[in-house]
C-alpha cells in the first residue's frame, strides 16, 4: 500500500455503480428502454449524453433510439434540473386570475426564464396548462408543495421558504 499523500487507487462514481446495477438487472429484457431510462433519471437527476450512449450500448440499442425515447415523453430531462422544482399554473383559471404576473414576478426574482434552472441548481422554472387546483388560483407547486391566491407581492416570500 502506498504510504504517499497520493491515491493509486481508482476512484469509482457511485452513481455509475449504481447504473451498472440498473443494467445488469435489465439485460436481455424486452421493453426495458423505458425504465431504464427512468432509474438512470433517479441516479443523476437526468439523462446526460453518456448514460444514455451507455445504456444504448448495455441493451444493445442504437443511441438514436435512446435519444428519441428520452425526447420524446416529457418526464425525461436531457439537462440539470434544481433542487427545486417550481411549476406555474398557465391554465385558464390561473391565467384569468394573474398567472401571467406570478410567472414574470418568478422570473424576475429567480433571474431564469421560463424552462430554466438556476446556477447554482436550487431552481428550476417550469410553465405547466394546469395543476387541478382551480379554486386556489393562481396556484404555484414547489415540488409537492401547493402555494394558491399568490400575489406578485407574495411570491417572494414563498420562495425564501425554499433557500
Amino acid at each position: 500500500m502506498c504510504q504517499c499523500c497520493c491515491s493509486n487507487q481508482t476512484v469509482v462514481d457511485p452513481k455509475n455503480q449504481q447504473l451498472e446495477e440498473v443494467l445488469k438487472n435489465y439485460s436481455g429484457k424486452k421493453g426495458a428502454l423505458i425504465p431504464v431510462l427512468q432509474e438512470a433519471q433517479d441516479i443523476y437527476g437526468y439523462l446526460p449524453e453518456e448514460v444514455m450512449v451507455e445504456i444504448g450500448n448495455k441493451l444493445s440499442l442504437p443511441v438514436s433510439k435512446v435519444y428519441g425515447v428520452a425526447t420524446f415523453y416529457a418526464q425525461f430531462h436531457l439537462k440539470p434540473r434544481g433542487r427545486n422544482i417550481i411549476r406555474i399554473c398557465l391554465g385558464t383559471a390561473c391565467h384569468v386570475r394573474g398567472g401571467t404576473k406570478i410567472l414574470e414576478k418568478l422570473e424576475e426574482i429567480l433571474q431564469i426564464k421560463d424552462g430554466e434552472t438556476t446556477q447554482d441548481l436550487e431552481f428550476t422554472l417550469e410553465s405547466v396548462a394546469c395543476i387541478g387546483a382551480c379554486g386556489l388560483a393562481p396556484v404555484i407547486m414547489i415540488n409537492d408543495d401547493t402555494h394558491g391566491r399568490l400575489t406578485p407581492d407574495a411570491v417572494s416570500k414563498v420562495i425564501k421558504q425554499y433557500q
